[in-house]
């Protein structure tokens, strides 16, 4: 059974092995509630998962060690999960999901694991896991749906208890929901007065569904580059865990979770994947149902895929206002792109691409479209320079934001 007693264990055990991640506070990100940040990011194989992973190992029989371990992830259970074999010298074998970042990938051969790569989502890299773990009598090490890895993920709530007094709430990312189980289940246990929220991506919304619908949910696909919290079905341990300890699940979109890792890598320097910012992003966007107290959010993982990064960077200054595209109907005569660009700088805008298109054959023969990409402050500052640019007869058919 999952006790509180066995959390206070878990941290006892994991003690030399796990870093004791920072408690910060983020003044800087504004929102309506005072933040603090709890830096699992920065945790040893950049997430929180060598909590659950390496407690989960360390009670496996000699039997069980002999014969070898199996898990399957989509990349941060798998380095935890090869780090702490690696430590006790036991085989193992990780089935990940083709879609996983190939740098997570690497960095769970690296710490000496047989990786088997499986054609879909994270479902289907688990039940080839199971498959393997029954012809090879192999030990599955589960990643969240297990009571000795949601005591080592609970050891998170006893560093945020003893790090800051006055907690009103713990903000918590959710995929298959062992996180958010170990966490909610220590802070009931020790202080019911703090609530705990749930966040998922709107894409990967299996635990949410499940939890406003009383009843576990399946989904038919997921679709999110938060890749660490992409899962179709919560576990059945965690399902129940959830329901009972955690007092409200909100979602959040692709846009606002980029919004909130650019927002923590420019403010805080602080580097998340998709899955560590969705609390950030939640409590950014307003969306907790508590306003002016003291709200920690897990930053549960820093090991974002290097190849979006530009692409998430992109859709986070978007959406935070930060840069923006104008599409300008114009007649087709010299002078026009000086009067768009002199306006805009005028305005202090700084113009980065210009695209001119005379070839649309929607439009009159001696007419043309602008596009003009443009770094801006924020939203207000895109609206003035609109308004600027329709004050002097430029005509705005399209504007991307």
């Amino acid at each position: 059974m999952l006790t509180i007693d066995k959390v206070y264990h878990a941290s006892s055990v994991l003690k030399k092995v796990i870093r004791r991640t920072d408690l910060i506070e983020a003044q800087n990100i504004h929102c309506n509630n005072h933040l603090y940040l709890k830096t699992e990011n920065l945790q040893v194989t950049g997430s929180f998962k060598i909590r659950g992973s390496y407690y989960k190992i360390s009670k496996l029989t000699e039997e069980e060690k002999a014969n070898g371990i199996i898990a399957s992830s989509a990349g941060n259970h798998a380095q935890g999960v090869a780090l702490s074999a690696q430590h006790a010298g036991i085989p193992c074998t990780i089935c990940m999901p083709d879609s996983a970042p190939l740098s997570k990938v690497e960095a769970t051969k690296n710490y000496g694991a047989d990786v088997c790569l499986v054609e879909g989502a994270y479902d289907d890299s688990y039940t080839k896991a199971a498959e393997l773990c029954q012809e090879r009598g192999l030990t599955f090490i589960h990643p969240y749906d297990d009571e000795d890895v949601i005591a080592g993920q609970g050891t998170i709530a006893l560093e945020i208890l003893d790090q800051l007094d006055d907690i009103d709430a713990i903000v918590v990312p959710i995929g298959g929901g062992g996180l958010i189980s170990g966490i909610a289940f220590t802070i009931k246990s020790l202080n019911p007065n703090i609530k705990v929220y749930g966040v998922q991506a709107a894409n990967a919304a299996s635990m949410y569904e499940s939890f406003k619908s009383g009843e576990q949910r399946t989904l038919d696909a997921v679709n999110t580059f938060a890749d660490g919290i992409a899962v179709k079905h919560p576990g059945d341990n965690t399902f129940d865990i959830v329901s009972r300890y955690v007092d409200d699940i909100i979602t959040v979109s692709e846009d606002e979770i980029a919004a909130a890792i650019l927002t923590l890598m420019e403010k805080q320097k602080l580097v998340t994947e998709g899955a560590g910012a969705v609390s950030v992003a939640a409590a950014m966007f307003n969306k907790l149902p508590i306003e002016g107290k003291n709200v920690v959010c897990v930053l549960s993982g820093g090991n974002i895929d290097v190849n979006i990064i530009d692409r998430v960077m992109t859709r986070g200054l978007l959406l935070s206002g930060r840069k923006t595209s104008f599409t300008i109907a114009l007649t087709d005569k010299p002078g026009q792109l000086l009067g768009v660009s002199k306006i805009i700088s005028e305005n202090g805008g700084n113009v980065v691409t210009v695209d001119y298109d005379n070839a649309d054959p929607d439009m009159d023969i001696n007419a043309c479209f602008l596009k003009v990409t443009v770094e801006t402050r924020n939203h207000a500052h895109i609206e003035k320079i609109k308004h600027d640019l329709e004050a002097k007869g430029f005509k705005i058919v399209q504007e991307r934001v």
